[in-house]
């Protein structure tokens, strides 16, 4: 019941954001935030500013964990190993479910995966995509089971949370494409897609979306364990393909900017208390991505 009042609300503050005034007005707060912040953005190297250029064309860049050298990824990846042996294999009772998900117990009991996506390196590097202060919303580490259910994240869609947001992918395993990839269509075809089906948010089923754009320009992100996936999932349509050989185990981090488009559409499974006792050892800057709220 309470998810159900939580949509309904949602889908009630997110009308009165498109009456016009007040969507011109939030737009153009918007584009002043983003001028006045120019001089701010983090200084980046040379490689990193290039990732933000191809995000910038392309929408996604595929790299891997060797190369972005974070310092604090071998402490993560060996809590990794631990936490994919206690995921659940099923769900019983749902033949609608398709993931489960690490526990918010778990998260604590494993910190190192949070306190991976608010590497300062990456921070500056999704800064500087975004253009203001990021907000960094939760880890979902995930098991996605090899089952036939094909709803919500495995039909193609765009995320709404903000104008431009960042999910940044980790896969755990090697995966193939029946592994489960991250599937994308090329960012040049996102207009065409939004003009031919009138899209406004929610999922579409393949068989619409292959009226539109060839299945030839389809892309599965198949990789090795240890492949990194940074997508700008507002601007590109992606989904999850369906796992048919095995299921697929990934972590997904995700950012907004800390004035987000649909704010309240913006998660936080972690309760307060649990982000107060991960703050101490945050710095400061780390904390404000964390409790931008």
């Amino acid at each position: 019941m309470n998810i159900l009042v939580k949509k309904f609300s949602n889908r009630i503050v997110e009308s009165f954001y498109q009456i016009p005034f007040l969507r011109n007005k939030i737009e153009t707060d918007y584009q002043a935030s983003v001028e006045k912040h120019i001089n701010n953005l983090p200084l980046l190297s040379t490689a990193d500013q290039n990732l933000v250029e191809t995000l910038r064309n392309e929408g996604i860049i595929i790299t891997s964990l060797a190369a972005l050298s974070i310092p604090s990824t071998p402490r993560m990846l060996q809590v990794t190993k631990k936490l994919m042996l206690k995921m659940p294999h099923s769900i019983p009772g749902n033949e609608h479910k398709f993931v489960t998900h690490a526990t918010n117990e778990q998260i604590m009991e494993y910190p190192e995966i949070f306190y991976w996506g608010l590497q300062q390196r990456l921070l500056d590097i999704i800064e500087n995509y975004l253009g203001l202060p990021v907000a960094y919303h939760h880890p979902s580490f995930r098991r996605d089971l090899a089952n036939q259910v094909q709803r919500k994240t495995r039909l193609w869609h765009l995320d709404k949370e903000d104008r431009k947001m960042i999910k940044v992918i980790v896969y755990l395993h090697d995966i193939d494409d029946d592994g489960g990839p991250f599937q994308y269509i090329p960012l040049s075809f996102s207009s065409t897609i939004t003009r031919s089906l009138r899209y406004n948010y929610g999922y579409v089923q393949a068989k619409t979306m292959q009226q539109v754009i060839s299945p030839l320009n389809w892309k599965s992100c198949t990789g090795s364990s240890g492949t990194v996936i940074i997508a700008d999932t507002a601007k590109i349509f992606h989904r999850g393909k369906i796992p048919t050989s095995s299921d697929r185990f990934a972590i997904f981090f995700d950012y907004t900017s800390q004035s987000p488009k649909h704010p309240f559409y913006c998660q936080r499974p972690l309760t307060n208390e649990n982000l107060l006792i991960l703050a101490e050892k945050l710095s400061e800057k780390q904390k404000q991505c964390v409790f931008w709220r």
